[in-house]
């Protein structure tokens, strides 16, 4: 074992092996062959190229060393071509603050039982007026460098939860192409991770139709690792196991604390005094998510077609706003790869 496996399991060890085709013997010439590659790229700054950075590059991609080296690429020249998200790109920022004090996003303590962080995403606690969904971005960007840190995660990777409860038309409008497409570069295209799943749970109708628009634009790999449950937790729980879950999900955990992840970045720094009580939330959810879900999902039909004229004019954007989009069909994956 190399001094970058340094504090691995075993088990763990043994994974990277057989799932990312990681070899100790050979581990300081993979991450060579990509560090000689960063001359054929005079036109990025590439800030960082120690060993333990390099790695986690390569693992997010198998250790194929020149995919590995495009998403090094990519990393820098998202950041590059974004220079004001990058501004002051620290917990403490003004907005990057305040996402994290209202959640943004959540991440659980425990993993599952793949060895993954959870991260949880609660979209009605959106108030739009105070947090802009690039500032949203910019913390959860953050929190992923953070957490990738742990070279645990670069091997097990991560699961995104998105509860869509209570989640109205109007903030849904003001999800605009440029700004999905931002966040798909960001997050798809830019970070050196392992997304095992990206979870939907008690989205209403229109979160379906503004899927199915960006779909043609998510990577074939993306696109079936995204499952979309409604308000059906058994087949949440057939891919995480609920004892990994806050009750909001079904779970046998307390329900989350939004304050939680804040208090770990913030420290001392830290202020509730604009913090979503979730406890209110909790029970504003379990108590209207039922009848909200039958309300979005079957509004009156001329009031339905109205709202998805204006959508899909909407997203005429589209075409626009993400030609660099990929085509591919969809599916699902189960397991914890």
């Amino acid at each position: 074992m190399t001094h970058l496996q340094a504090g691995l399991s075993p088990e763990t060890i043994e994974k990277a092996r057989l799932e990312l085709n990681e070899n100790p013997d050979i581990l300081h010439q993979d991450i060579q062959q990509v560090r000689d590659m960063i001359i054929t790229r005079p036109d990025i700054g590439f800030l960082r190229t120690d060993d333990a950075f390099i790695l986690r590059f390569l693992r997010a991609r198998k250790f194929h060393q020149t995919e590995a080296f495009r998403l090094l690429a990519q990393y820098f020249q998202y950041r590059q071509l974004n220079l004001d998200m990058f501004k002051n790109f620290k917990a403490d920022d003004p907005g990057i603050k305040r996402a994290l004090t209202d959640g943004f996003p959540g991440v659980l303590e425990n993993r599952d039982h793949c060895g993954r962080k959870i991260l949880l995403l609660f979209a009605a606690n959106w108030d739009q007026s105070r947090n802009s969904f690039i500032d949203i971005l910019r913390a959860i960007l953050l929190s992923l460098e953070v957490l990738i840190e742990d070279q645990e995660l670069q091997i097990n990777g991560f699961i995104l939860i998105i509860d869509w409860s209570n989640f109205s038309f109007k903030q849904a409008s003001k999800l605009t192409p440029s700004i999905l497409k931002l966040a798909i570069e960001g997050l798809q295209d830019s970070f050196p991770a392992r997304f095992g799943g990206v979870h939907f749970v008690n989205q209403p109708w229109y979160i379906h139709a503004l899927y199915t628009l960006i779909k043609p634009f998510l990577k074939d790999k993306t696109r079936k690792r995204i499952f979309l449950h409604g308000n059906n937790l058994n087949s949440l729980h057939q891919l995480i196991h609920p004892e990994c879950l806050p009750s909001e999900f079904g779970g046998t955990l307390p329900p989350y604390d939004m304050g939680t992840w804040a208090r770990t970045l913030l420290g001392p720094d830290y202020s509730d005094e604009n913090e979503y009580t979730h406890t209110s939330y909790n029970a504003m959810h379990v108590k209207h998510t039922s009848s909200n879900l039958e309300r979005e999902a079957s509004p009156k039909p001329m009031k339905r077609l109205v709202q998805l004229r204006k959508l899909l004019g909407f997203w005429l954007a589209v075409e626009v706003g993400c030609k660099s989009g990929r085509k591919g069909s969809s599916g699902s994956e189960r397991g914890c790869r």
